[in-house]
C-alpha cells in the first residue's frame, strides 16, 4: 500500500486536504453569525466529513505491514494532526443529537401543555446550546493555524488623542490603561509599567507596559486601534450644560517574543536624559533619571522614567525600542499574509476607529463585529465583561479564517486548479 495511491504523500496543512465543490456563492455571511451557524453550513460539514474519513483511512493504513519507516512516520504525524479534529467532530455530532432529541421532547411537552417540565427542558436546551457553541469553537481553533506570535508577551501603549472640549481624552486614556492593568491581573499576567506620563489635570497623556503570561498577544492583538469616547465632562461649562464631548485615544499592541534578536547600532541612537514627571517623591524631581532614545534611521522614539536608576531606564527603553523595530518586521509579514477579509480584524491602523464608548447611553460598540455591550463601568473594570468582549472578537476571527479558507478553496475549484 503506497502513500501516493492514497493521496497522503504530499505534505499539507490541516486546512489543505479536501477537494470538493462548495456553494458559498449562495451564502451571504452575516456579521452576527456564530460558530454554530458556520458548523451547520453544508460546505463545512462536507469538509469535516472528508477529514474524518481521512483519519479513518490513515489509522487503517498504519496497521499495514508493507509500509517502510518513512511512510509510517509520515502517517503517524498526519494521524496525530487529525485525531483531535476527528474526536471534536464526533463530540459535536453527539451533542447535536442530544439537542435534536431535547427539541422533540419540548414539542411534545408543549403539545401536552406540561409547562413546568417544558421550562426545565428549555433550560437544559439552553445549556446544551452553550456547550455546542463551545465545542464548535474548539473545533475551529483546531482547524485554524496558530499565529506565530500568539503566545508572545507584548508591549502595550496608550496615547491620548486631542479634543476641543476639555480633558476627556486624558481621563479616558487613564481609565483604559487601568482597565488593561486590571485585565492582566484577572488573567494572572505580569504587568510592568515602563513609561507613565500623567496629564496636569489628573488624566494620562501616554503610558506603556510590558505584559507577559499565557497567550497574552492572542487576547490583546485586536485591541490595537483608535478607541472613541462620548461623554459629558465632569467639570466646567459643558458639564452644567450637559453637552456631550467626543474624544479619542489610541492603543498599540506590539508582540515581543522572549528572544528578540534585533541589533541596534549605538551610532544610530540619540540618548537624552531628563527629569521624570509625576509622583515619585523628591528623587524624581532632583535627578535626570528618565531616558529618551531616538532611533535616527527610522525616527522611532521611546522613553522610560519608571525606575530610580538612569541605567535601568535606559535598558528598559532599549528593550522597548527593539520591540518596536521588531514590530516593523512583524507588520510587514502580517501585511503580506493579510488577505481581503471582510472583517479586517488583523489591521492595526491607528486611524481605524475600532470601538466607541458612549457613556451617556451606557453602551460600548465594537464596530468591526457590530457587537454591543452595556454597563461601561463593568467593562472598564477589566474582568469578566471585557473578557467576554475579547473572546467574541477571537470567535469572529476564527470564523473568518475558516470561512476565508473555504471560499478560497471554492475559487480554486472553479478555476480548475
Amino acid at each position: 500500500v503506497g502513500l501516493r495511491n492514497h493521496g497522503f504523500w504530499r505534505p499539507k496543512a490541516l486546512l489543505d486536504t479536501a477537494r470538493f465543490t462548495l456553494s458559498f456563492n449562495s451564502w451571504h455571511r452575516k456579521i452576527h453569525q456564530d460558530s454554530q451557524a458556520l458548523w451547520k453550513h453544508e460546505a463545512v460539514q462536507k469538509y469535516l466529513e472528508t477529514l474524518s474519513k481521512e483519519y479513518q483511512q490513515v489509522s487503517h493504513l498504519l496497521n499495514a505491514d508493507s509500509l517502510n519507516e518513512f511512510e509510517q512516520r509520515t502517517l503517524r504525524r498526519r494521524c496525530a494532526d487529525l485525531s483531535p479534529i476527528a474526536a471534536a467532530f464526533q463530540e459535536i455530532k453527539e451533542a447535536e443529537k442530544e439537542i435534536q432529541e431535547l427539541e422533540a421532547m419540548c414539542r411534545e411537552l408543549d403539545r401536552r401543555d406540561e409547562k413546568q417540565l417544558l421550562e426545565l427542558a428549555l433550560e437544559e436546551k439552553e445549556t446544551l446550546d452553550e456547550k455546542m457553541n463551545l465545542l464548535c469553537r474548539k473545533l475551529f481553533q483546531l482547524l485554524v493555524p496558530k499565529e506565530k506570535y500568539d503566545r508572545s508577551p507584548v508591549i502595550l501603549e496608550v496615547t491620548a488623542g486631542r479634543t476641543t472640549g476639555g480633558d476627556i481624552c486624558q481621563q479616558f486614556t487613564k481609565e483604559m490603561f487601568e482597565m488593561y492593568q486590571n485585565y492582566a491581573d484577572y488573567k494572572r499576567w505580569t504587568f510592568d509599567i515602563v513609561n507613565y506620563t500623567p496629564a496636569e489635570i489628573g488624566g494620562l497623556h501616554h503610558a506603556a507596559a510590558h505584559i507577559s503570561g499565557e497567550d497574552v498577544y492572542r487576547h490583546l492583538k485586536y485591541e490595537g486601534g483608535t478607541h472613541r469616547v462620548q461623554r459629558i465632562p465632569e467639570t466646567g461649562m459643558s458639564s452644567r450644560m450637559q453637552r456631550i464631548h467626543t474624544g479619542t485615544m489610541s492603543v498599540i499592541v506590539l508582540p515581543q517574543p522572549e528572544e528578540v534578536d534585533i541589533k541596534v547600532d549605538p551610532k544610530d541612537l540619540r540618548i537624552d536624559t531628563f527629569r521624570a514627571k509625576g509622583a515619585g517623591g523628591q528623587h524624581v524631581n532632583k535627578t535626570d533619571s528618565a531616558v529618551r532614545i531616538v532611533h535616527l534611521p527610522t525616527g522611532l522614539a521611546v522613553e522610560c522614567q519608571q525606575e530610580r536608576s538612569q541605567q535601568l531606564n535606559k535598558e528598559i527603553a532599549l528593550r522597548t525600542l527593539r520591540a518596536k523595530l521588531y514590530q516593523q518586521i512583524v507588520e510587514k509579514q502580517l501585511s503580506q499574509e493579510q488577505s481581503a477579509r471582510k472583517l479586517q480584524l488583523g489591521t492595526r491602523a491607528q486611524s481605524e476607529r475600532i470601538r466607541t464608548y458612549n457613556f451617556t447611553q451606557d453602551r460600548i460598540t465594537d464596530h468591526r463585529i457590530s457587537y454591543e455591550a452595556r454597563n461601561i463601568k463593568e467593562v472598564l473594570c477589566g474582568k469578566e465583561a471585557l473578557d467576554k468582549l475579547i473572546n467574541r472578537l477571537l470567535e469572529f476571527a476564527e470564523i473568518e479564517a475558516v470561512t476565508e479558507y473555504l471560499e478560497n478553496l471554492q475559487a480554486s475549484e472553479e478555476g480548475g486548479c
